[in-house]
């Protein structure tokens, strides 16, 4: 089992596929899993110049009303940064100090091998298993993710498709393989704020309106607001400001206008529509001239405790003998799209310490154990 994993994990790290672009992994997994009786289906979607890359395939199991597992996952990988800061080549899998090296290895394309092993590994023991088993992914996970999962989801739930289990293959682990899966996720809510003043020359404020000086008593109040208390599953939700923007570089110009970037990461104790309303009082308040676009980048998932979550955790813990802690934190992932289809989805893979860094990796003596967790799943969910 470890050898077909590590050489297919070899096969996807070669592969430069930044995204959106897939490099042709999705036709390396489609030959893996064509013979194990999967009927494949690409969805590709977007323009030209952003062609995304997508792949829906199904292996139905002899219960026509059996539970269908779906294994989710992403090709694409983040741009390498500097060539000559990695000490290999990040598309040329690299083994030295016990790890793999490479692009990808740890987000996500140890995941994606495993599962598709495990699934190998399942179907040659059980050819005549009870549930289904498919598989859909992307290449725009790592992108705006607006021709990926979530077109897929759509498609999916237009034709009526049921899911009742997704593994998404996130690195979760955080100290050990099988620590942490994430059995939801906090949602996106960012805002680009531009406040308004009056140009002018600093030796001459009378005649100028700054909006920096009006804006810091908004701002502060904002970063000390207390938004909600979270819950069981969810920390508090936060505000952060990422980027803040005023001035001509002169320093005896009053800027004109202030722009500045700001994001909240939220649980489920509040909604998008509740914190836009509440900024725009706070604003109001403080008597701001302003412009406030808002993107909400996803709302919060979860999936409470459940079969599903046994079953992984089970299967983790006869494979590791790590007890694994279900966790909300973290940034988004397609399983807030996934979610709106799928009554359970989980979050479930390696570890991510090295996750988008020069010199990516995955530890060696992780790959074979995640490849059986997987499998040991598939046991535990669809027999």
């Amino acid at each position: 089992m470890s050898t077909d994993t590590f050489a297919l994990l070899e096969q996807l790290i070669a592969r430069p596929s930044v995204t959106p672009q897939d490099a042709g992994c999705l036709e390396i997994i489609a030959a893996r899993l064509a013979p194990l009786g999967f009927g494949l289906e690409r969805m590709d979607s977007g323009p030209d110049d952003f062609r995304v890359s997508n792949l829906w395939a199904i292996k139905r199991g002899r219960e026509a009303n059996g539970p269908v597992l779906l294994f989710a996952g992403h090709t694409d990988v983040v741009p390498p940064g500097a060539l000559a800061a990695w000490d290999s080549d990040p598309f040329v899998p690299s083994y030295r100090e016990g790890r793999l090296y490479g692009r990808g290895a740890a987000d996500m394309k140890t995941s994606v091998a495993a599962m598709v092993v495990a699934c190998e590994a399942f179907v040659a023991a059980h050819p005549e298993h009870a549930g289904s088993i498919a598989f859909l992914l992307t290449s725009d996970e790592e992108g705006p993710a607006r021709d990926g999962t979530v077109v897929c989801c759509e498609r999916l739930k237009s034709r009526g498709q049921r899911l009742d289990f997704c593994i998404v293959g996130e690195p979760t682990s955080v100290e050990r393989l099988g620590d942490t899966v994430k059995n939801g996720r906090r949602g996106s809510l960012s805002g680009k704020l531009r406040v308004q003043g009056v140009q002018g020359h600093v030796a001459y404020p009378q005649l100028a309106r700054n909006p920096i000086h009006q804006s810091a008593a908004a701002l502060a109040a904002l970063a000390a607001t207390h938004w909600d208390d979270g819950n069981t599953y969810f920390p508090p939700t936060t505000f952060q400001i990422s980027n803040i923007k005023a001035g001509t570089g002169a320093t005896n110009v009053i800027p004109g206008e202030l722009e500045l970037d700001f994001n909240f990461r939220f649980s489920t104790e509040s909604t998008p529509e509740q914190l836009k309303a509440r900024v725009h009082a706070l604003l109001d308040e403080h008597g701001l001239s302003y412009q406030l676009d808002w993107t909400l980048g996803g709302e919060p998932f979860l999936t409470p405790v459940g079969s599903l979550s046994a079953a992984l955790c089970a299967a983790i813990a006869a494979e590791t003998g790590v007890t694994a802690e279900l966790s909300t934190t973290g940034g988004t992932s397609d399983g807030r799209f996934i979610a709106k289809i799928c009554p359970q989805v989980v979050e479930f893979g390696p570890l991510n310490a090295s996750i988008h860094k020069i010199n990516e990796y995955v530890p060696i003596d992780q790959i074979e154990p995640l490849t059986a967790i997987y499998r040991r799943t598939l046991e535990n969910l669809l027999l």
